[in-house]
Order: structure tokens, then C-alpha cells, then sequence
């Protein structure tokens, strides 16, 4: 037999303050972004905790964290939270009918190198739609903005599941070293991996997951990099390597010029390393409003036509 819990005075608001407070793992903090007191936030866990008959936060030194039962109501509630927002947001639209938005969280290049043409073929089709990009500084930021914001789509480095979160594939990047011109493996017509374990390279972001993908496929291998620089994106290790301050192992990026219209810069394939595949990550894909799904289906088409990608 099922337990049983009336939430017949509990408030849409007061799951979204109890999740608020489960995230941010303090009172105060949620309530200074509402510009409220600690009291009334107090108030709508104490109303949730007297509904269900169970303690849902555990106060600790340095704030609160959610109990046993406080973390399974927190993971439904945002869940509901989330499905409900994208609901209201799909009503909005079929009201204002070409008149909507589409939000997209970006890393910090993905519009140069993936999306420029979809963005302006899109606008040309729906100029009166909003379009709105929210830059992420890693796969993981975008994973958290989709899932606590009114974001349609994440374009992301595809990594391990994510619960509550659907990943598809769009492109498979090869890896390259980026050297300057001048470097002796610059004219090579490619580079083994394993050659490069004694050379120092620019390190993409440690926390990303491009660059645990690359150290993946590396341990595939047998072979393991070591750096002394680390940069926060793909363009500024391309930019360090251009300049003549290191090597870099990165995507081979569409949007880059093609060989010999580099300038200073080389790219020297490295076929023996799985490539990377990035994509789109949504909360639920039949869920996409009519002009989200148009734009991630612009995007996808057109990357896929892109010379080299698949």
C-alpha cells in the first residue's frame, strides 16, 4: 500500500522555491534572488514538509541540504517543473504563432563554427521569431541551463546519459594538430598519436568534455598527452598555436578556412583518434515546439552538408 500524502494547499510556487533551495543548498540565497526574506522562503518548505509529513531539509553548518526524502521530491518536482514550463511556453507560441522564440545554450564557439548558416537561412524564414543564445562555458553548464530554464536546445559534446535529458548526434569531428606554418610537422600529411607523447600541447578546458573524450581515445591507444598550457576554448588554443606558443590537438572545426588559406596556421590530421561527436541535447525531442524543431533541423542539415562531416 502506497503511503498517503494530500498536496492540496501545496503551490506550484513552493516546489519551485523547495527545488531552488535544494540546488542553491542555502535559504538566504534563494532568497535574495527572489527578493524576499528567509521567512517566506522558510515558509513554502514548511508548507511542503507539513503536506507530506516528512522532513525535507537537513540544516548543516554551511547551509541545508535535502534529506532521503527531500532529494526524491526534488528530482520529481523539477522534472514536473520543467515538463509544465515547456507546456506553457507551447501554448504561448501556438497564440503567437510565428511570433515565438527559440532558446538555444551554446558553448562559447559553437555559433561561428556550427550554426552561422542555419541562423541566417532561419531568420530569413521566420523574421518575426526571437532567437536566443545563452553561452555555456561546457556540455555540463548546458545540461543544467536545459534542465532548470525555459531553453528549447543545448548544443553539446556528446557524453554520458543524463537523466532527463535526450542526446542526438548531428556531426563527428576528426581530431587535427594545430602547429604554425613554420613547424616541421606542419607539411606532414598526417600525424601518428603516438609521436606526440613527448611534445607539450595546449590543453583543452580540463573539465570538458571534449577533453576527457581526447583522453578517452587516447587511452584507446596506448597513448597519453602531457601539456603546460590550457586555454578555455577551441579558438584561443587555434589562435596559441597560429602565434607560434604550442601545439594543439583539436576538432577540425567547420567554419575554418580550407589548407592554404590559413594564414600562419596549420592543421595536420590525426586519423588514429576517434573523432568527437557533438549534437543536440533537449529535454524531450516530440516535446520541441514546431520552430525549435525547424532550427535544430536547419543546423543539422547543414553541418551534415559541410565538406569533410558526417
Amino acid at each position: 500500500m502506497y503511503p498517503s500524502v494530500s498536496l492540496g494547499v501545496v503551490t506550484l510556487d513552493d516546489l519551485r522555491v523547495f527545488v531552488a533551495v535544494c540546488r542553491a543548498g542555502s535559504l538566504s540565497a534563494v532568497a535574495r534572488d527572489l527578493a524576499c526574506t528567509q521567512s517566506a522562503v522558510s515558509q513554502h518548505v514548511k508548507r511542503l514538509e507539513r503536506e507530506t509529513g516528512v522532513s525535507l531539509l537537513e540544516r548543516q553548518p554551511r547551509g541545508v541540504v535535502p534529506t532521503q526524502a527531500g532529494r526524491v521530491l526534488e528530482a520529481a518536482a523539477a522534472e514536473g517543473i520543467a515538463g509544465l514550463d515547456l507546456a506553457l511556453r507551447r501554448l504561448r507560441e501556438l497564440v503567437d504563432g510565428e511570433s515565438g522564440s527559440v532558446r538555444v545554450a551554446t558553448g562559447a564557439t559553437t555559433v561561428r563554427h556550427f550554426m552561422s548558416d542555419a541562423v541566417v537561412a532561419f531568420r530569413q524564414q521566420h523574421p518575426r521569431v526571437s532567437l536566443e543564445f545563452r553561452t555555456e562555458s561546457s556540455s555540463r553548464g548546458c545540461f543544467d541551463a536545459l534542465a532548470d530554464s525555459e531553453l528549447d536546445l543545448a548544443w553539446i559534446t556528446l557524453g554520458a546519459p543524463v537523466r532527463g535529458i535526450e542526446q542526438r548526434p548531428v556531426v563527428d569531428l576528426p581530431w587535427v594538430l594545430a602547429v604554425r606554418a613554420d613547424d616541421p610537422l606542419a607539411s606532414r600529411p598526417s600525424v601518428d598519436a603516438a609521436e606526440l607523447q613527448d611534445v607539450r600541447l595546449i590543453r583543452l578546458p580540463p573539465n570538458s568534455t571534449s577533453a576527457a573524450h581526447l583522453d578517452e581515445a587516447c587511452a584507446e591507444l596506448g597513448v597519453r598527452f602531457t601539456f603546460d598550457t590550457s586555454v578555455a576554448d577551441w579558438d584561443t588554443a587555434l589562435l596559441l598555436a597560429e602565434l607560434g606558443l604550442g601545439r594543439a590537438v583539436v576538432p577540425d572545426l567547420p567554419g575554418l578556412p580550407v589548407a592554404g588559406d590559413r594564414g600562419d596556421l596549420r592543421l595536420v590530421p590525426l586519423p588514429a583518434l576517434r573523432p568527437l561527436s557533438v549534437g543536440w541535447a533537449v529535454r524531450r525531442w516530440d516535446a520541441l515546439s514546431p520552430l525549435a524543431r525547424a532550427f535544430a533541423d536547419m543546423v543539422t542539415e547543414k553541418c551534415r552538408r559541410t565538406p569533410g562531416l558526417q
